[in-house]
């Protein structure tokens, strides 16, 4: 069970794992197509607000000129009436008050020019030119008829009038109406600037558009795909938990199946072996009682010989039980005595030469790091004099220290028939990585057939055991 709970951790793990891909993937994917279809909002609106305030400054500027453009016109037709009436007054107030409107006309005429030069586009700086060219010329004839008496204006004024001032004005109101044509001009090339700019977001917010379901159904596509595979890899750990638990069912009723071969070996061990010598016993303990009644003390003698010898032989059985079960050894002189005597009763019952090497071992580590080493070590001799046929087995156990830790390695070796080792391993194998890894280490069985069969694994030195030995 601890085995099991020890694989199962990893499975838990990935699952976790697993969990934490998709949410990633779905914040990654749906956060990523809202980030772009967010962007692709903020730049229509960006796109929509510059055009907008294109649109509004073309026509702002536009109607700015037209106002400048027509406080111009009037005053240019203002001050050609203010001099038309200058010219026929008829007493000197009147024409003082004439000539000092033309005077203001003239400078607020001189100021306008000199504030549309700032408004006018590069299509108005011609006609404009001209228009300021006209005006100065204009008023440059202009300031010396302002001088003339009552007797000048009666007798040079209606002809000044025609040759001069209504020509005058009508050029420089000719030129105004050319620079507002150029200024609609301007306008209608703003409007087509602006439409053609329309035009060209539209096709931008289309391209936009189409790159963003393209990234969206790739988004959605790669998420999808990532679902369907993390569903498939959920499947199929689901299918390895089912898996596990049948392996455990399997595991556990071959465990109980073993503990009652192991039983019933012990059984037939002390029935056959015990049971039959004690009985023995007993019956020479009756021959022994017989030939005392009889005063026979040879026979008798006979009889206490033979119970001795039995008492010694099942002492022996006892003592070879109880040693396999636990040897007391492990407990008294350490790990590498267990050890030895293994090899000793192994090479002494079975046709089989085991040699042990400790090379750098203190052999002072916990019980559980001894009953572990004893028993994986007792379980592959076992599996080499039972079924590989092996000749000669060799057990290697080093310490290794490092400043930092330390580690046992341990390595069984025969020279038998060996195995596949992809096969499903068996019971025993199973038992001895339990025992491994439940104390942190790893097991590695390496065997070919005919090239025999190598059990290695590391084991940890605990912090604990290394203040000690240290």
């Amino acid at each position: 069970m601890k085995g099991m709970q020890s694989a199962s951790s990893p499975i838990a793990l990935r699952e976790g794992a697993s969990h934490r891909q998709v949410r990633i993937l779905l914040f990654g994917g749906f956060g990523g197509l809202l980030l772009l279809l967010g962007g692709l909002g903020l730049s229509a609106i960006s796109f929509l607000y510059q055009i907008e305030r294109r649109e509004e400054r073309i026509r702002s500027d536009y109607v700015n000129r037209d106002r400048a453009l027509e406080v111009l016109r009037a005053n240019i037709y203002s001050s050609g009436t203010y001099l038309r009436d200058f010219l026929l007054a008829e007493t000197g107030g009147a024409a003082a008050t004439q000539r000092r409107q033309f005077l203001e006309r003239r400078a607020l005429i001189e100021a306008e020019l000199a504030g549309y030069q700032k408004l006018a586009g590069p299509d108005q700086q011609d006609a404009l030119r001209r228009l300021n060219d006209e005006l100065a010329g204009f008023f440059l004839i202009a300031a010396p008829v302002l001088e003339w008496n009552a007797a000048d204006r009666r007798t040079l004024g209606y002809r000044f009038m025609q040759d001069e001032v209504l020509p005058r004005r009508s050029a420089s109101l000719a030129l105004a109406d050319r620079i507002q044509q150029a200024s609609d001009k301007q306008l209608n090339a703003g409007s087509a600037a602006v439409t053609e700019l329309m035009a060209s977001f539209r096709t931008k917010l289309l391209l936009l558009l189409v790159f963003t379901l393209l990234i969206g159904l790739l988004l959605a596509g790669a998420a999808l795909w990532r679902l369907l595979r993390l569903e498939q890899e959920s499947l199929g750990r689901f299918t390895e938990v089912l898996h596990a638990r049948e392996e455990l069912k399997r595991l556990s009723s071959e465990l109980v199946a073993a503990q009652e071969n192991e039983r019933r070996r012990i059984s037939r061990e002390l029935h056959d072996e015990v049971g039959q010598v004690l009985s023995a016993i007993v019956l020479g303990l009756a021959n022994l009682r017989s030939a005392l009644r009889d005063n026979n003390r040879e026979e008798a003698l006979q009889h206490l010989q033979r119970v001795q010898d039995m008492t010694e032989r099942n002492v022996s059985v006892v003592r070879n039980i109880s040693l396999l079960l636990r040897p007391t050894m492990l407990d008294d002189l350490g790990l590498i005595p267990a050890v030895k005597w293994l090899a000793r009763e192994t090479s002494r019952s079975a046709s089989l030469a085991v040699d042990v090497m400790a090379e750098a071992f203190t052999d002072e580590l916990p019980e559980e790091h001894r009953t572990c080493i004893f028993r994986v070590v007792q379980e592959a001799v076992r599996n080499a004099a039972r079924h590989s046929g092996a000749r000669q087995v060799r057990i290697y156990l080093q310490e290794t220290r490092q400043p930092d830790g330390g580690e046992i390695s341990v390595s069984v070796q025969d020279d038998g028939k060996g195995f596949a080792a992809s096969q499903e391993p068996g019971l025993g194998m199973i038992g001895m990585q339990e025992r491994v890894v439940r104390l942190g280490g790893q097991l590695q069985v390496d065997s070919e057939p005919g090239r025999g069969t190598i059990v290695s694994f590391v084991l940890p030195i605990p912090q604990r055991t290394k203040k000690s030995v240290s």
